[in-house]
């Protein structure tokens, strides 16, 4: 399938560069996966969307303040990192700016010398390793040091770090926030379980393959990168549940959408696990675990817009972006949402 096939005209005013004040006063595209049909809504109206028997998967990862900005320790010469994964320990995974600077030995320095960070190994596209050195706790360290890593299309700076959290962000680890979920609020969350949505979170670390856009022809060539995902005894037993009184998995971004289903392709049902996944979903993908899915609007030809694409139809999910972009609905991160049901 050629990567070609997943591509869209996007303004590039449509590309929303702050969130809204009210998380919940987004936009919502519904796409009906049966019939292609799409409507307009608001995101407050995803509570008349639920039913009392679904089950709503949410991504509980805590975005890191991952994008530190140092300096060569040898000739004082700027250097960005964005760290991606943890390693083992005090080693981590990321990608260096300007990369063709930063050689094995290379050491950068942060906030004076608070953290320094040497380069165990080069990597392919601007990977690099390092082992970090510094006092006290690494992640008290880079909360006094880092930025929120805003993803390259969002030209303005964020005022409120907790805008780019979701409101139920637990686990820190991740390099990006999983973005469907920053549409929902405490108040939202609460009415929903009170209709009889129950709730099941679980993790997913969004890593290296949130960056990295899809550089061959053809999909089947592209290999996504590994990232950690974690699903506990008790969100399992809440998905089974779900399926034995025939309620919908709903599953809240694609990083949930991914996870869900691979467990559910290891074990052909809903266990506790962890550990990494680099499933790629496209088109002739049979969902196992998912029934419908909320999601924010994506890059052209990017792996989300495939996997939209592989539960929702690859001709109705581009003509829903076309009605998107023919109707003004914000794009990306900070945008407007899509249910596809």
């Amino acid at each position: 399938m050629n990567v070609e096939d997943f591509d869209f005209e996007l303004p590039e005013e449509l590309i929303a560069q702050t969130p809204l004040l009210d998380r919940t006063a987004s936009r919502l595209l519904v796409l009906n996966k049966e019939t292609s049909k799409t409507e307009d809504r608001m995101f407050s109206d995803i509570y008349d969307e639920l039913q009392a028997a679904d089950c709503l998967v949410i991504n509980d990862t805590r975005v890191m303040p991952a994008r530190l900005h140092g300096t060569k320790q040898d000739t004082g010469g700027a250097i960005e990192l964005l760290l991606l994964k943890q390693i083992e320990g005090d080693r981590w995974e990321t990608l260096a700016k300007p990369a063709k600077r930063v050689k094995v030995g290379t050491v950068v320095e942060f906030g004076g010398g608070l953290l320094k960070a040497t380069c165990i190994a080069e990597g392919k596209q601007g990977g690099r390793d390092f082992e970090m050195s510094y006092s006290g706790i690494f992640h008290e360290v880079l909360d006094q040091l880092g930025e929120m890593p805003l993803p390259p299309y969002i030209k303005e700076t964020l005022d409120d770090r907790e805008r780019y959290q979701t409101v139920y962000s637990k686990h820190i680890g991740s390099a990006a926030a999983p973005t469907a979920g920053l549409h929902f609020t405490e108040e939202l969350l609460t009415r929903l379980k009170e209709k009889g949505v129950t709730i099941a979170p679980i993790t997913l670390h969004v890593g290296l393959g949130t960056f990295r856009p899809v550089s061959v022809d053809t999909i089947e060539k592209h290999q996504m990168h590994s990232e950690f995902y974690q699903m506990s005894a008790d969100t399992a037993s809440i998905l089974q549940k779900a399926r034995e009184r025939n309620g919908r998995i709903i599953a809240v971004g694609t990083t949930s959408a991914r996870t869900l289903e691979t467990i559910a392709s290891a074990h052909d049902t809903f266990v506790e696990a962890s550990g990494w996944t680099d499933i790629f979903i496209y088109p002739g993908y049979t969902f196992k675990a998912v029934d419908a899915l909320i999601t924010n609007f994506h890059l052209p030809k990017s792996t989300l817009v495939m996997l939209v694409s592989a539960l929702g139809g690859r001709e109705a999910i581009l003509s829903a972006y076309a009605h998107a972009v023919k109707e003004n609905y914000r794009f990306f991160s900070f945008g407007d949402a899509m249910l596809i049901k």
